[in-house]
């Protein structure tokens, strides 16, 4: 018995899990447990149930596949976004730090993680800009492109507030200065 199952079921699984076919489920649970070492069934499996919503199995899912196999960099993005996304800045920061070390400069998810750690820091524009450096390398992940986006898109109004208390913040402090200089002024 190998450690792995073979790539053929594994594509199998695949198929089914594109085609949302129910089975995706029973067929995988089998696989787990004729391989219950293969990082990628764990991950596989945290990816159907973030998508079912069972937050607590994912999350030992995802877990898993990267205790399993620490440089499975796409389980480790993904339990990192996933910690972030649950409210767990600090565990998605500790989870996405070997990923600088891991992945060469440039790489899609390095940059992924990189704009998720801006936006822990509230560093919305920063967090824009490398998360589009991301998208624009990534060719062969578009489903994880696709959440970047929404990222992205939840980002922007925020930026543009900031913006504006900021405008609105410097008129502020400008017109305070000129008031009290005028007051200062007119009291000689």
């Amino acid at each position: 018995m190998t450690d792995l199952c073979d790539d053929i079921a594994l594509q199998g699984i695949v198929d089914l899990m594109n085609a949302e076919d129910p089975a995706a489920n029973q067929n995988l649970d089998e696989l787990l447990q004729q391989f219950p070492e293969d990082p990628r069934l764990h991950f596989m499996r945290g990816s159907i149930l973030v998508g079912e919503g069972q937050h607590i199995d994912a999350h030992a899912s995802l877990s898993r596949a990267v205790e399993l196999a620490p440089d499975f960099n796409i389980a480790r993005f993904q339990l990192g976004f996933f910690q972030l996304t649950s409210g767990e800045a600090e565990a998605a920061l500790q989870t996405l730090e070997p990923l600088d070390a891991q992945l060469e400069e440039g790489h899609y998810l390095r940059l992924f993680a990189l704009g998720l750690r801006y936006l822990i820091e509230d560093q919305f524009e920063n967090a824009v800009q490398a998360l589009e450096a991301g998208i624009a390398r990534n060719q062969e992940n578009a489903p994880l492109n696709r959440d970047m986006g929404l990222i992205i898109e939840e980002c922007r109004p925020i930026i543009s507030k900031l913006n504006a208390v900021s405008e609105d913040t410097s008129v502020s402090e400008t017109s305070l200065v000129l008031n009290q200089f005028a007051q200062n002024g007119m009291q000689n």
